[in-house]
């Protein structure tokens, strides 16, 4: 798969309704406030061959959760782009990746958390997948990143508040999934 290059100026997000049905569109830059409205988005966990975890401190310029730490990239498909298309896209703009094997674990995830203010509201698809070139951040979507064996993340997440909160209910929805562990253990498998 060839990823863009360019970018328009600005981005829009699907709003969809409760059954995540599109109900129109709206201008990235409006939507997250204090009554941000439902949403689609997708999260992504990336990790190396050993099966350690990609965690990224987002940006501090970002409007939602600046400067706080997450997993590797999040983000929102386009009217009717595939969610693992739109995957693509943010993996090449966040982190300069390219061709990422991606696979959607936890398609039905849905959530709603308020940090300062600003409300994140999203119906937001949870995939992993395996990095297997250097990493190229993007100084404006990323202050930095960090591996971490999964292990040492979950025992991280139980007492850091710094990690957002999807990354931290997501991890641990992965955690008790079947089809994640059958994955991440095939990594450690893989390279022992």
């Amino acid at each position: 798969m060839t990823v863009a290059l360019t970018k328009p100026h600005y981005e829009h997000v699907v709003l969809v309704d409760e059954s995540d049905r599109p109900i129109g569109t709206m201008e990235k830059a409006q939507v997250h406030h204090a009554a941000t409205p439902l949403h689609r988005g997708f999260s992504v966990f990336l990790f190396d061959r050993w099966g350690n975890v990609l965690l990224q401190q987002r940006s501090h310029r970002k409007v939602t959760w600046p400067a706080t730490w997450s997993n590797a990239c999040c983000g929102h498909p386009a009217l009717h782009e595939p969610t693992t298309q739109a995957i693509q896209r943010r993996l090449w703009e966040e982190l300069g990746l390219g061709n990422v094997d991606i696979s959607v674990v936890l398609p039905g995830y849905r959530y709603r958390f308020e940090h300062n203010g600003i409300v994140e509201n999203e119906f937001c698809p949870v995939a992993v997948g395996v990095v297997s070139e250097a990493l190229r951040p993007n100084p404006k979507e990323v202050d930095a990143v960090r591996w971490r064996t999964w292990d040492e993340f979950l025992e991280e997440i139980r007492d850091d508040s710094s990690y957002s909160e999807w990354c931290v209910e997501e991890a641990k929805l992965l955690a008790d999934d079947r089809t994640f562990r059958r994955f991440h253990d095939g990594l450690r498998l893989k390279s022992a």
